[in-house]
């Protein structure tokens, strides 16, 4: 007599049941996969923006013979920018566009599950909230990040094949666009730049997530209003304006912490050397560790309330 403990299956099928109950269902990964599903605009709305960029800048090939022609007569220091403007600047509007698309996510990650009560479908799978809201806020944190870099360098070497055939077609030798477009320079530079950028801009996607799991409706003006009345106030009351100027580091303060960028060097300021990466000066700015420390709490809080809001 078999010891149930020890039984075998005893069909193919039965085999089967068993593997697939034994298999781990990952909940994080399915709640990525999720979101994924229900917000298509993620990748969309960045590969609509990649798509434009790239007919755009193609456009711009079309006169780089005769910039390539000119670039003899200009300076050392101006001849990068005169040459490769189009193709440099091209991952900037994708790079813009992701992070629109972000501010926009988590505005409606937890509000929106609740206005159309899909909130009462979901808490009865067994799935946490923090497995539900740390899964919202990867797609900000993460998978924004990696599409725009995706769509950034498929765009980049687009751009570059077709410059080389355009500029062979023309009989000029691609040999002075390659060496100044420095691709694979450009690629380290951008992957750092996405990576501050995402450690940086951390507490405005925590604070939108924590607005969507609280407000009960429009929470743009939820998200907004707050930080306008306290800068109001603090100028009203005090004829300063401390917390403007914080919001404004926030949001633009990441480029004066993680690059040494020179004016004077390269037509204007522009990041195209490693040597003008500053992560040191980066990872010992105070305002990543308490922007990230105000993330952290900010995800706890959406968590905490996520585990008792109901649905709209």
């Amino acid at each position: 007599m078999n010891n149930p403990a020890t039984a075998q299956p005893d069909s193919p099928f039965d085999s089967q049941v068993v593997a697939t109950a034994a298999r781990p269902t990952r909940p994080m990964y399915w709640s990525v996969r999720r979101e994924l599903w229900e917000n298509r605009s993620v990748y969309i709305a960045p590969l609509l923006v990649a798509a434009v960029v790239l007919f755009a800048s193609s456009l711009s090939t079309i006169f780089l013979p005769r910039r390539m022609g000119a670039v003899s007569a200009l300076d050392p220091a101006k001849q990068y920018a005169s040459v490769v403007t189009h193709y440099r600047m091209a991952p900037a509007p994708i790079m813009l566009v992701t992070f629109l698309v972000g501010i926009f996510y988590c505005l409606d990650a937890l509000y929106g599950e609740r206005r159309d009560r899909s909130i009462l479908f979901w808490k009865s799978l067994p799935v946490s909230d923090r497995t539900t809201v740390l899964s919202k806020a990867s797609i900000p944190f993460v998978v924004l990040p990696l599409i725009a870099f995706a769509l950034s360098v498929v765009t980049q070497v687009m751009l570059l094949m077709l410059s080389t055939m355009v500029l062979l077609g023309r009989g000029v030798s691609p040999a002075t666009w390659w060496a100044e477009v420095r691709f694979f320079q450009g690629l380290l530079i951008m992957c750092y730049g996405l990576t501050v950028h995402v450690l940086w801009f951390a507490p405005i996607y925590g604070w939108l997530l924590l607005v969507s799991a609280w407000a009960r409706r429009t929470p743009v003006l939820w998200a907004a209003l707050p930080l306008f009345v306290i800068a109001l106030v603090e100028k009203l009351a005090f004829n300063s304006s401390h917390f403007g100027s914080m919001l404004k580091y926030r949001v633009i303060g990441a480029m004066a912490e993680a690059f040494a960028v020179n004016p004077q060097h390269g037509g204007g300021g522009n990041i195209d050397r490693l040597s003008q990466l500053d992560p040191a000066k980066f990872l010992s700015a105070p305002g990543l560790w308490i922007g990230l420390a105000f993330a952290a709490v900010f995800l706890a809080a959406a968590v905490r309330l996520r585990r008792n809001r109901e649905p709209i």
